[in-house]
């Protein structure tokens, strides 16, 4: 009964498959490719920040774009041709997944590949997403409620038939998380790794809506973009690189009896580097997220001048509530000096908006940082202080 069951399923899928190869066919004159190629050529995507990907171009627009993951030398790199629609290249490389640009359905599987899409306003690519509650942006909530951007499922438990029934061109990926991609190949979607989330510096993970622009045929917009986060980020960053004093500051809380904490590679610590900050595992070789003791993070931390509590609460979060959480918290002197920098994520679009708003978030920690060196009437968008 299984292999039945499965011979049905194979052919229903091949059936589906191929009316989705025949609708991503497009007639373009050849006016409309020189066109398109012209426009590629002018607006080349150069990644300045991201290492997790690389572009090189080839005739009549045609870009080879490898992907890596940004943390690790020697992992697994993945190999697409970008080629415009109408084109027939000639002597692409081996092992090159040709992909047609530009594509027009487009699946997401997380809030941050989201967040390329909503900063170049690039709704109408969006065909599908994974589930995702509490998302602030109007017009995305409007498309997923009336059925133009359809809900898939979570990793590791995807709906394919609804995936099928979108019609996606590409479906963009995070291979190294929960994944359940596996489920996936058998539908014949091209699915392109998308490790933003990787990337140990703001920029470098913004950087990525260039990725995106190169699939959507946004590149002009993506360029824009970027340069324009890129140019804020850095007069921050310059602000703060003479800093007379540099506070230190922590980061995190105890959960499960482990108190979670990234290393000194990281993101997060390269935020605050860039803020004017110490981080308290600044000396510490780690990119990745660690579990420690609370002995441990109190033997290193408990005279950082500042907090950085990131969570999801319901009502007025307060040091109370942080107090009641753990009372050990009252012996940090960030908490006796009430200095704790928090963001509520029911509140705030952090995940939806922060990894294209990296100017912003530094922005924010400047201001508790060096409040002299912005106007006095600055409003944080993401953290601020606890009252």
């Amino acid at each position: 009964m299984k292999r039945v069951l499965k011979a049905v399923l194979g052919i229903a899928l091949t059936l589906v498959v191929a009316a989705c190869g025949n609708r991503t066919v497009q007639q373009v004159s050849d006016d409309e490719v020189k066109a398109e190629v012209a426009e590629i050529m002018e607006h080349k995507i150069e990644p300045l920040y991201a290492k997790g990907f690389s572009v090189k171009y080839m005739d009549e627009g045609v870009r080879l774009v490898d992907i890596q993951d940004p943390e690790k030398e020697n992992a697994n790199t993945y190999h697409f041709a970008l080629v415009p629609h109408g084109i027939k290249p000639a002597d692409l490389p081996t092992g090159y997944d040709v992909i047609e640009t530009p594509v027009n359905h487009v699946i997401c599987m997380t809030t941050l590949q989201i967040s390329n899409f909503l900063a170049i306003n690039a709704y109408d690519k969006l065909a599908g997403m994974t589930s995702a509650r509490h998302l602030f942006d109007e017009e995305l909530n409007n498309r997923l409620e009336s059925g133009k951007i359809a809900k898939i499922g979570i990793e590791g438990n995807f709906d394919n038939e609804v995936i099928l029934s979108v019609n996606p061109d590409v479906i963009f990926i995070s291979p190294f998380k929960r994944g359940g991609y596996d489920a996936l190949t058998d539908t014949g979607i091209p699915l392109v790794p998308h490790l933003g989330y990787k990337e140990l510096t703001p920029l470098g993970q913004a950087e990525w809506v260039k990725f995106i622009g190169m699939f959507i045929g946004f590149e002009k917009e993506a360029n824009e973009k970027f340069e324009a986060i890129a140019k804020r980020y850095n007069e921050l960053k310059q602000l703060t690189a003479q800093v007379k004093e540099r506070p230190t500051i922590l980061s995190g809380e105890m959960r499960g009896g482990n108190w979670y904490a990234v290393g000194g590679q990281s993101f997060l610590a390269q935020l605050f580097r860039d803020a004017g900050a110490d981080y308290f595992l600044k000396d510490d070789p780690n990119s990745g997220g660690m579990n420690l003791d609370y002995e441990t993070v109190y033997s290193q931390a408990s005279d950082c001048k500042y907090w950085r509590i990131m969570n999801s609460f319901d009502g007025q979060y307060s040091y109370d509530a942080l107090k009641d959480a753990d009372n050990r918290y009252a012996d940090f002197r960030a908490f006796k000096e009430r200095g704790v920098i928090y963001c509520n994520m029911k509140e705030k679009p952090y995940y939806e908006t922060m990894p294209m708003q990296p100017e912003v978030l530094l922005e924010d920690f400047v201001h508790v940082f060096h409040p002299n060196l912005l106007p006095a009437d600055y409003q944080p968008t993401y953290y601020s202080l606890l009252n």
